[in-house]
């Protein structure tokens, strides 16, 4: 597929245009920044991509507000009195030195405590943390795509978390593989079974349309619910879209 990537100024904004062959135009406002991506048929000239963005600056404008709005995560250097995220949680981070093997515990229901050993780098703190992250997220997917192979009638041959710097998730309808970003274990755990829900769904519609709204409705009738609070969740430091 040839595709080509540059971008324009319109009106002040500065716009990334993606030229590949598609049938449609595509306008997305990726948080945090609001940056403005628009999708175009190779067809397309520059001038209709202009006057395109043009028609669209009112809309554009209110996406933008909205993350201008959302709560931010601060730097995280992975102290202790740090504020973290768990399954739509926030704890205080209480870091201990100590010899051993560095890990995580549940201190109470509003602390977390980071096992490191003496003398550790910011860097390989958030190591340890990021490790548990995955660890707890890896064990929250099978029950969940086990649950929805039975009720969406399809089948995961394979799934995985990594870090996604524009995706809560992503799926290979050919492979029937899911991949799902490691930043999920942050946001609540209804959020997180609404994204294995979308990926899964995908195996029956490729496209976002009216077809994979109604499965997404019949499936979880509060989806829209759910992908509101997930794109307006504390942000951190990737740009994330659903």
């Amino acid at each position: 597929m040839n595709t080509e990537s540059y971008q324009i100024t319109v009106n002040d904004f500065v716009v990334d245009v993606v030229r590949k062959n598609i049938k449609n135009v595509h306008l997305a406002v990726y948080p945090p920044n609001g940056r403005v991506r628009i999708a175009v048929p190779l067809r397309v000239n520059d001038e209709a991509v202009r006057l395109f963005t043009i028609s669209k600056i009112g809309w554009i404008k209110r996406q933008q507000a909205k993350f201008n709005q959302q709560e931010r995560q601060a730097t995280r250097e992975f102290v202790s009195g740090e504020s973290h995220y768990f399954q739509g949680n926030r704890y205080l981070l209480n870091v201990i030195y100590q010899e051993g093997t560095p890990h995580v515990n549940f201190q109470s229901k509003t602390r977390l405590d980071l096992i490191v050993r003496p003398g550790s780098s910011a860097a390989q703190r958030e190591q340890v943390l990021t490790n548990w992250y995955r660890q707890q997220l890896k064990e929250m997917i099978p029950p969940l795509i086990a649950k929805w192979e039975t009720e969406i009638n399809v089948k995961v041959a394979e799934w995985g978390v990594k870090q996604m710097k524009t995706k809560w998730g992503t799926c290979n309808i050919q492979a029937r593989r899911i991949w799902l970003n490691l930043e999920l274990i942050k946001k609540p755990a209804h959020c997180i079974e609404y994204v294995v829900v979308h990926e899964m769904t995908h195996l029956l519609e490729r496209k976002h349309n009216e077809r994979f709204s109604k499965y997404m409705s019949a499936f979880l009738p509060q989806w829209r619910l759910y992908r509101e609070e997930l794109n307006h969740s504390p942000l951190g430091h990737e740009v994330w879209d659903y």
